[in-house]
């Protein structure tokens, strides 16, 4: 029994993707995480979650939503927001962005098998020092306020937090976070099939052009 969230925020020029401006126009970069998003959605629908929660910055639920329960995010830093939502979860839970769209449902099938006696969490590496995914035994938020977010260490600093808290930790494999440009190119080649990969590839290659791949 676990819970699944995915946390996103309404893909808006200008709020969402704006490191990857230029090349892509703010409109473009927006579409980008729509793409993105809808593919993180399409990815996870197989698997067998009790519930599922979109942790949603936002007014405009998209429509790949259906089925979630919308829970606000709260105000304040990224580690009180996550924080906030699994101190709202009882049960088993897994927390994934819209940032990896390669994500697909064998990845986290583990996470949603019978836990080994031995594993109190999961935790997914992403390639920039981030994380991509983190799932709790016993959901905890204070397990996450306090660790510096959106930093080339964040995720050695969260996995330490685990283990210095006293959880077992098994590992999950490392994504690339989609930041820049580079990575975009990176994953819609891992995932060419995909939303996110068809959304890229529509774009001006003109305007691509002076990127560096």
């Amino acid at each position: 029994m676990t819970t699944l969230i995915v946390i996103a925020k309404e893909c808006l020029p200008g709020r969402v993707k704006t490191r990857l401006h230029p090349p892509l126009s703010l409109e473009q970069a927006a579409q980008l995480a729509a793409a993105s998003l809808d593919d993180t959605f399409a990815a996870v629908a197989p698997l067998p979650a009790t519930r599922r929660v979109l942790a949603f910055d936002g007014s405009v639920v998209p429509a790949a939503a259906a089925g979630y329960d919308v829970v606000p995010q709260i105000d304040g830093g990224l580690d009180a927001r996550l924080g906030a939502i699994f101190d709202g979860c009882t049960e088993p839970a897994v927390l994934i962005g819209m940032d990896t769209p390669q994500v697909t449902a064998e990845l986290l099938a583990p996470v949603f098998a019978p836990w080994p006696d031995d594993v109190d969490a999961w935790f997914g590496p992403a390639a920039d020092g981030g994380f991509w995914a983190l799932a709790l035994r016993t959901p905890d938020g204070d397990l996450i306020r306090g660790v510096p977010m959106s930093r080339s260490d964040t995720g050695a600093r969260q996995l330490q937090r685990l283990r210095t808290m006293g959880l077992r930790v098994r590992m999950l494999p490392t994504l690339t976070d989609v930041d820049h440009i580079e990575d975009a190119f990176t994953v819609a080649a891992l995932a060419p099939r995909g939303g996110f990969a068809q959304t890229l590839a529509g774009f001006d290659a003109l305007q691509l052009s002076g990127a560096n791949r």
